[in-house]
């Protein structure tokens, strides 16, 4: 079982970037996703989720009305799509997945993790 997770990059203040994150190893598409960041010295943090048919989303408040989380079942793929970005989105991206249907925003609720992807925005 494996979450892929690529896109991350060097991007401008005001730019955007889409994060995806390919599951393999078994048929992730009753599970709930989410995205989760790192930045240097801090913790772990929630980023956005989304349940099993994307029927529910949640965000943090930070990236409300600039991120948006959706997912291709039939590709086994979410997908983070990152706009107006900022210096304080600078961090490595993580997605993970729980095996439940229902998208929550804490961390342990998740069960798979994927490798995690470096975001940097330059101000």
């Amino acid at each position: 079982v494996q979450l892929q997770a690529s896109g991350g990059g060097l991007v401008q203040a005001g730019g955007s970037l889409r994060l995806s994150c390919a599951a393999s190893g078994r048929t992730f598409s009753f599970y709930a996703k989410g995205w989760f960041r790192q930045a240097p010295g801090k913790e772990r943090e929630f980023v956005a989720a989304i349940s099993w048919n994307g029927g529910t989303t949640h965000y943090a408040d930070s990236v409300k009305g600039r991120f948006t989380i959706s997912r291709d079942n039939a590709k086994n793929t979410v997908y983070l799509q990152m706009s107006s970005l900022k210096s304080e989105d600078t961090a490595v991206y993580y997605c993970a997945a729980r095996s439940v249907s229902m998208a929550t925003m804490t961390l342990r609720d998740y069960d798979y993790w994927g490798q995690g992807t470096l975001v940097t925005v330059s101000s």
